[in-house]
């Protein structure tokens, strides 16, 4: 071993407990605002305060598994893993950016990918920065499969209603018929989210002469959408007052559904990858991606 090579610390990785949230989420508002304008885009994070609030929850939940890594003592970088469903979904991990070609990245995703094989799940899905060279390298490297290009579309979308279509929001009663379409258009129901969307008071179904044929967990950055069809999904999205976060995140293959967004008055605010590992099937259906997948 070179001299070089030894002198790199070790990277240890662990368990994140809540209070780890303090450290890691000004590193995950650093870590995106570096990379997001380096590139001439927004960071996707408003503060690091917010960095800590939404990584206070996800290392507070027992539905995700989350890591830290260490070196020098140090936490420099952070995953996360939804463990909601079927399919896990990994996301965010951020890297310290002071911290370079030290294998954090990777030490931090195999972490997340032995767990995946240690719970048998039946696939494993991320979305990343589609202008991140380095990372979508690192996660093809590691088996991932570039599925679906994506663009995250933020504004106030022109209110629209549609004959016969109606929208409102999700009771438990829908619960049953959300999964059944989930299953059909994607293979996997994502009841987990959907729950947790509803408790929020996010979750939304679309109605079409009385019959359900889409949902949300929310119009936002963290919420998927289903629908069997484009026109269903774009009526849902008219209805609107506004969306979390940077955005919702719309599979440009569907022009449809990109087009119709923009008619909308709805602007593209950067370019995404969805990539998956295992079970994945070609929607049956239109949809909207959250971050997680």
């Amino acid at each position: 071993m070179s001299e070089r090579a030894s002198s790199k610390p070790a990277v240890k990785i662990r368990r994140a407990v809540p209070d780890d949230a303090e450290v890691c989420g000004p590193i995950c508002y650093e870590a995106f605002r570096t990379i997001n304008e380096a590139h001439g885009f927004p960071p996707d994070l408003p503060s690091a305060e917010r960095g800590v609030g939404l990584l206070k929850w996800l290392f507070s939940s027992p539905e995700f598994y989350c890591v830290v890594a260490e070196a020098d003592g140090k936490i420099v970088g952070s995953n996360c893993m939804d463990e909601r469903g079927l399919i896990a979904g990994i996301g965010p991990i951020t890297i310290d950016p002071k911290t370079q070609n030290r294998g954090v990245g990777r030490a931090l995703m195999v972490a997340t990918m032995d767990r995946c094989r240690e719970r048998g799940v039946a696939g494993v899905r991320l979305v990343q920065a589609a202008f991140h060279g380095r990372s979508m390298s690192l996660y093809s490297k590691l088996g991932f499969v570039i599925r679906e290009p994506l663009a995250v579309m933020q504004g106030n979308p022109a209110k629209s209603r549609s004959d016969g279509v109606d929208v409102r929001a999700a009771t438990d009663a829908d619960v049953e018929a959300c999964n059944a379409l989930c299953v059909r258009v994607h293979g996997h129901d994502r009841s987990g989210e959907l729950k947790d969307g509803m408790e929020h008071g996010m979750a939304k179904v679309v109605l079409r002469g009385g019959r359900l044929v889409g949902y949300t967990s929310g119009l936002a950055f963290f919420g998927h959408s289903v629908a069997e069809t484009t026109g269903d999904l774009l009526a849902m999205i008219g209805s609107a007052e506004q969306f979390g976060g940077p955005g919702i995140l719309v599979p440009t293959r569907n022009h449809e559904l990109f087009n119709g967004c923009l008619e909308m008055g709805l602007k593209f605010v950067e370019p995404m990858t969805l990539m998956t590992v295992g079970l994945y099937n070609e929607p049956a259906g239109a949809y909207l991606a959250s971050i997680l997948f």
